[in-house]
Order: structure tokens, then C-alpha cells, then sequence
């Protein structure tokens, strides 16, 4: 998958598939699986190591990126660049991190810059309390500046479907997106349910990985304490 792939898919009108994901296997499933772009979140921070939102370095981003890569071999690889970081940051999540583009969330004159140094840029900007025509500035705004892809969060079905019509680049969404945008985008996380609030959680997604690892341990320990041999596992 390229850039160009995916322009041409807006075109053509085929839904973009995003994800965002965080280690080598998941990275390797979600490619397997066909998705056409592959986001390393900063989210990492909060949802896997129960950080704070923000307190997240480059280094620790080149870290999760290079995993990703390692299991990516099709689509297209975003890396998210920490806030307070510049140019020269976003060219190390290329040339180090196997990156083949950014994502964040700036000013048109932050992503100009980015673009100068040669970085592809995802970009993301928010439809809060906004009206549809000044979401449809700021969206070519981004454009203008040289963004590649735009990630339109809480977009509601009259902003997105105009910003989506009124830009050439392909426009997804995270939070509050919906099939009026050119694609998706999701943590594979939440899509599997693999969070522990999953554990009692009634919200519907295509699997609960939580639950099913409750069990799966539970019954590992309870082979363990009653000195059977592990499923799984060949005896020795």
C-alpha cells in the first residue's frame, strides 16, 4: 500500500481500513488481515502502559515503532509524533523508526514544516463546536500546507460528509467518525476487546479478548495447582 494506493481509493470510492496498534503481533494480524493503513499511536502511554496522556518520549515512540514495522509488510505504517517535537523528530520516525509517514495534531504551519523536511504527513484536527464551513477551512487549510491524509475526529455526518467532498486527500475518522468519511480508524484494542474494563463491560465489539484471557489464565492455573500437564504443551 502507498499514498498513491489510497488517493486512488478515495477516488474510486473503496473505504479505507485503518487501525492504530502498538506490538509485533498485533502489527502481523492486522496485516494478514488486509487493513490498508497501520497507525503507532501515542495512546500506547495511556492504554498499555497506564500512563498519563502526553508523558510519552520519541525514544519510547521509535521503541513501539520499529515493533510495529517489524510486523507490517503491506500497509501503510503512521507513526504519531509526541507533542512539543519538531521536524527533525518526525525525520528520525522515518529514517529510524521505518515510519512511511506522521500523524498530528498542529497548525497548517507545523504540518508545512514537517512537510519541507520531507515527512509525509497524517494530520489530525477535531470537529468540536465547530460549524461544518469552518471545518471545511480548516481541513484545506491542512491540505494546503501538504498534508497526505486527514484524521477528522468527531466529525458528525453533515461536517464529514462536506469535508470529506471539498478535499482531494482521503479523510478518516477515529472518535466520532462514520461511513460518511473516506475510512476508519481504530484501535485494534478496543475493536477486540482486549482491555481489562472489558471484564464488565455491555459495549459491543467483534470480540472480547478480555474475557476470554480471564478464562484461558484461570484455567492455566487451575491445571497448575491440580499438577496436570498444560494445554498447549507437549509433555516432556
Amino acid at each position: 500500500m502507498s499514498l498513491a494506493g489510497l488517493q486512488q481509493m478515495k477516488r474510486e470510492g473503496k473505504k479505507i481500513v485503518a487501525v492504530v496498534a502498538w506490538d509485533y503481533q498485533i502489527a502481523q494480524i492486522a496485516d494478514r488481515a488486509g487493513v490498508d493503513l497501520v497507525s503507532v499511536g501515542d495512546s500506547v502511554g495511556v492504554n498499555l502502559w497506564g500512563r498519563q496522556e502526553g508523558e510519552i518520549s520519541l525514544d519510547e515512540m521509535l521503541i513501539v515503532c520499529k515493533a510495529v514495522r517489524r510486523g507490517v509488510k503491506r500497509a501503510l505504517l503512521s507513526c504519531d509524533l509526541p507533542e512539543k517535537e519538531n521536524p527533525d523528530a518526525a525525520v528520525r520516525l522515518l529514517r529510524e523508526g521505518g515510519a512511511d509517514m506522521v500523524k498530528l495534531l498542529a497548525s497548517p504551519e507545523t504540518v508545512r514544516a514537517v512537510v519541507r523536511s520531507g515527512v509525509p504527513v497524517f494530520a489530525e484536527f477535531h470537529g468540536d463546536n465547530a460549524t461544518p464551513e469552518n471545518l471545511v477551512k480548516q481541513a484545506k487549510h491542512l491540505e494546503q500546507a501538504g498534508a497526505s491524509l486527514l484524521d477528522f475526529r468527531h466529525s458528525g455526518p453533515e461536517a464529514g460528509a462536506a469535508v470529506a467532498k471539498a478535499v482531494s486527500i482521503p479523510v478518516l475518522g477515529g472518535l466520532g467518525g462514520g461511513p460518511w468519511l473516506d475510512g476508519r480508524i481504530r484501535m485494534v484494542h478496543a475493536a477486540i476487546g482486549y482491555a481489562a474494563s472489558n471484564l464488565n463491560s455491555e459495549i459491543e465489539n467483534y470480540a472480547n479478548v478480555a474475557q476470554v484471557t480471564l478464562k484461558a489464565i484461570a484455567a492455566y492455573a487451575e491445571d497448575v495447582r491440580a499438577g496436570r500437564h498444560l494445554k498447549g504443551q507437549r509433555p516432556a
